[in-house]
């Protein structure tokens, strides 16, 4: 049987014929995108070369300097359309103030700043003081000057006198370091402008100076902090064909060092036989410490699990032993215990960097040596089970202690499921908790 397609099916399977219109119309639309984008960015080119070229005049015009010459415009426009004259007096003082300001920022000076903090490292509490030494290095007397120095959050202001050539002028100032941190001080800048803050020019003198507020410490005894001191390394259970440590004899097969080969027993059994060695391993420890805001109770908990990593990771430096130590945005240095507790100064809580203790375990220390021992230092918000899912990350022959800061409680030990769980309350009694652990 034949079947014959309906006028109207033969018409749908034709194909369709773009319009002429359509695609003249979509041309001139990609031709006035295209135009409009590059005028755009002409247009953004000429911009950024305007404002280059005002921005030695417009960054000297303070926030409150951009009000008052808005409001002058405002007024102005409001007296010329209205026909207000009240207005038109308000546009013309505006205006004034600002012409009045501007006589203010001229004058220039030559100085030469030297910004002094002793010491450079302090631990947090103790007293620590900054000098600020000018010294006129111009032909010609100076002129009166108002310089700032920011300290920290806070800004310090000092009146610099007329200064005769090559005369100096010091001023000091303490720096606060009630709280561990790094304290910036610094830069130096003159600043001239109008009583009323309208016009402000600032001139840079010096550059930022550093000063390290260490965490309190407390000084654990040598061997105390619950590792192996060994000379030829701690024999594991993994068995090796080159190392210290004799375990068995098996055969020969090609690739073996001829060195090992046992003659005495090889021409025993009439076959080559080699020693088995069992691997040893140099004490490698690895401090994994939080800094995630939701492991703490308080700010003063987070400040006491600092002091714990700081105290152990010192002793361990000055014990010779191999160390790493992680945080959530840094790793910090070991090499000596100076740099050691300047990182200390620079850790602060974060949040949401990591799921849980565990991903922040096995993240940061995939890449490092196999350690023999392993530190989990956290506060009192951490549970017990996420200590012992971080444990679970390292190997068998790895052992791990936890430790817990809780500010005001008890220090104890106490075994959770194998897993030592330190818990310490006060810096003060980490020396006597250490000497008790033992991995």
């Amino acid at each position: 049987m034949t079947s014959t397609a309906t006028p109207e099916r033969a018409e749908a399977a034709a194909p369709r014929v773009p319009s002429q219109t359509a695609i003249a119309l979509r041309g001139l639309w990609r031709a006035v995108a295209g135009g409009v984008r590059n005028a755009l960015r002409l247009s953004g080119q000429a911009l950024g070369r305007v404002f280059g070229f005002a921005a030695p005049v417009t960054s000297v015009i303070s926030p409150l300097g951009w009000i008052v010459l808005a409001g002058a415009v405002v007024a102005f426009a409001l007296s010329r359309i209205f026909g207000w004259i009240e207005f038109g007096f308000v546009a013309a003082t505006l205006a004034a103030a600002l012409l009045v300001a501007v006589a203010f920022v001229f004058g220039r000076a030559n100085f030469s700043v030297h910004i002094e903090l002793n010491p450079h490292r302090v631990v947090a509490g103790e007293r620590a003081l900054g000098r600020m030494l000018v010294t006129n290095i111009a032909a010609k007397p100076s002129i009166p000057s108002r310089m700032e120095l920011p300290v920290g959050g806070a800004v310090a202001e000092f009146v610099v006198p007329v200064l005769a050539p090559g005369a100096e002028h010091d001023e000091l100032f303490a720096v606060p370091t009630h709280r561990r941190a790094v304290i910036v001080a610094g830069p130096a800048i003159t600043v001239r402008g109008d009583q009323l803050g309208l016009l402000r020019r600032t001139v840079r003198w010096t550059d930022e100076v550093e000063l390290f507020v260490h965490p309190v410490t407390a000084r654990l005894a040598p061997s105390a902090s619950g590792l192996v001191r060994d000379l030829e390394g701690e024999v594991t259970k993994t068995i090796t064909n080159d190392d210290i440590s004799f375990h068995a004899l098996r055969s020969y097969e090609p690739g073996d060092a001829l060195r090992n080969v046992h003659w005495r027993t090889s021409a025993r059994t009439g076959q080559l036989m080699v020693r088995q060695f069992e691997e040893t391993r140099r004490s490698q420890l690895t401090i994994v410490h939080t800094t995630d805001r939701a492991a703490y109770a308080s700010d003063d908990e987070f400040e006491l699990a600092i002091s714990i990593t700081a105290s152990i990771g010192v002793q361990v430096v000055r014990d010779g032993t191999r160390m790493s130590i992680v945080s959530e945005r840094m790793p910090l240095s070991t090499a000596t215990p100076t740099s050691l507790l300047d990182d200390s100064s620079r850790l602060v809580e974060t949040s949401g960097d990591h799921a849980n203790l565990r991903d922040f375990a096995r993240d940061s220390t995939k890449r490092l040596p196999p350690p023999s021992v392993v530190m989990i230092v956290g506060g009192s918000q951490v549970p017990l089970a996420e200590f012992r899912a971080a444990e679970t990350v390292f190997g068998l022959d790895t052992q791990t202690i936890g430790f817990r800061a809780e500010f005001g409680a008890p220090s104890r030990i106490a075994k959770v499921s194998g897993l030592t769980v330190v818990t310490i309350g006060a810096i003060g009694d980490l020396p006597r908790v250490m000497r008790r652990v033992r991995p």
